[in-house]
């Protein structure tokens, strides 16, 4: 559309977090579904769910394919960014976005500040017409639990590693890292998951890896519950109808309401065959909520190849724990009077988007507007845009189970709103449609409504 960007990244190349993953990742989606719409799978790519290292070469290929790599700053990690313009006073003034409802306005532009050598800390700033944010959430800022004094990983004597930092050695330090030592992985999601896998697969029952969690969520092997594709279920406009939306109208929520029971039963056909396939109750791993809970929330995953044959021979152990804490040979967890004896403990408990996010912003008073109170949502209207943050959009904050497709439409959107396609409403506007929609993640996420998951209303891209 004629634009001049700049991306700064901070890596050596492209590719993001799949350049840090563990050895077993996979695709947690059909590759069907994790495709941008101008550039297919290569046919030699034979599998659904291809692995991290043919995932990082789909990546690479599209990179080259449109020459995207002359755009790109690597090695450049921001640092800071800051707007130069209007004061607070008079941006809490505006009704219109950025002043004018224009994306490029003469009021006000972004410093960028750039660290261009990690060794000497130097740094550069650009001055930018229009800044996109595209740092994603689960990367940067481990979520690290809080202890009590002395009851920390300070008063561990082995040692205590996020789930991060695993994923950034190689496969072989990896397995080296773990071997015959008595591991306690801490989590239940997919990273967790993964990582109990590989210790159970170096180890087996010998040393088996305890995985440690506070709540069970669904898992499921594959996506053909009783046989039935799962994108018949849940990603089809038959399936939209059944969910509440904000805006709907009368008659959609009408519909959405007669249709409930339907969902209802189409969550309890899915935990059925999970239950039966995987012996969840076995393994006391039922969760307290439905599957329509987990998938709305984006808490589902893919379970690894072998998981519960592994936890059937005894190499992966699961215990349920609403808290822990550390001591001098291990951890202690809810019932135990003895420390779970352990060498070394891998914290897989996810990432602090929000304050990644937030942390970027120069301004106390940005920070605050991004992520002002602990219990709302980053607002963001049309998922990309905060009304009163201006000249910038966020991509990629919000998920989805088709990232790469919802991430494509936005950016999309946003290129035509920054050709002058269409103007934003006015700034109140945009805040009363962003509340709705976080009504309509608290209502369907429960107590992950955070996480910004939009996949109960996804409809299955064509390919």
């Amino acid at each position: 559309m004629g634009f001049n960007p700049i991306v700064f990244e901070a890596q050596p190349g492209v590719g993001g977090l799949w350049n840090h993953t563990n050895k077993t990742t996979k695709l947690q989606t059909p590759k069907q579904a994790y495709q941008f719409s101008d550039f297919p799978w290569p046919s030699s790519v034979k599998e659904d769910f291809p692995d991290h290292n043919q995932v990082m070469e789909y990546i690479e290929s599209y990179a080259h394919h449109f020459d995207l790599l002359q755009y790109i700053k690597f090695n450049s990690r921001v640092i800071g960014i800051e707007y130069k313009g209007a004061s607070d006073e008079d941006m809490a003034s505006w009704d219109l976005w950025g002043g004018t409802g224009a994306s490029f306005s003469p009021l006000g532009k972004w410093n960028i500040t750039v660290l261009k050598d990690i060794h000497r800390k130097s740094t550069q700033v650009y001055q930018v017409e229009f800044a996109i944010l595209c740092i994603g959430r689960f990367s940067e800022v481990p979520n690290i639990p809080e202890f009590p004094p002395n009851q920390g990983p300070e008063a561990f004597d082995g040692k205590v590693i996020h789930s991060m930092h695993y994923a950034y050695m190689d496969d072989a330090d990896a397995a080296k890292f773990v071997k015959g030592k008595r591991v306690t992985v801490v989590g239940i999601q997919k990273s967790a998951l993964d990582i109990a896998n590989e210790c159970a697969m170096v180890n087996g029952v010998e040393n088996p890896c305890m995985v440690l969690y506070r709540n069970a969520h669904w898992s499921f092997p594959h996506y053909f519950p009783w046989g039935v594709p799962f994108a018949l279920l849940y990603f089809n406009r038959f399936a939209e109808l059944m969910t509440h939306k904000p805006d709907e109208g009368f008659m959609l929520s009408l519909l959405a309401t007669l249709l409930s029971p339907l969902r209802w039963l189409q969550s309890k056909f899915v935990e059925s065959y999970l239950r039966w396939k995987l012996q969840l109750k076995k393994y006391h791993m039922i969760p307290n909520h439905s599957f329509n809970k987990d998938f709305s929330a984006g808490t589902i995953a893919v379970t690894p190849e072998n998981f519960f044959q592994r936890v059937e021979e005894g190499s992966i152990i699961l215990k349920k724990s609403a808290t822990f804490s550390f001591c001098k040979n291990g951890l202690m967890i809810d019932g135990n009077t003895a420390p779970l004896e352990t060498d070394v403990a891998i914290l897989a408990t996810g990432y602090k988007g929000d304050e990644k996010l937030r942390n970027i912003f120069v301004s106390s008073k940005i920070q605050k507007n991004i992520f002002g109170a602990s219990n709302t949502t980053v607002q963001l209207y049309r998922e990309c845009i905060h009304p009163r943050i201006p000249q910038l959009a966020i991509i990629g904050y919000s998920e989805s189970f088709s990232n790469l497709f919802t991430f494509e439409m936005r950016c999309k959107w946003l290129a035509h709103l920054l050709r002058g396609t269409f103007k934003l409403p006015q700034i109140k506007e945009m805040e009363v449609d962003a509340l709705r929609w976080e009504k309509y993640m608290k209502d369907h996420s429960g107590q992950y409504y955070r996480r910004s998951s939009l996949q109960g209303y996804e409809m299955q891209p064509e390919t």
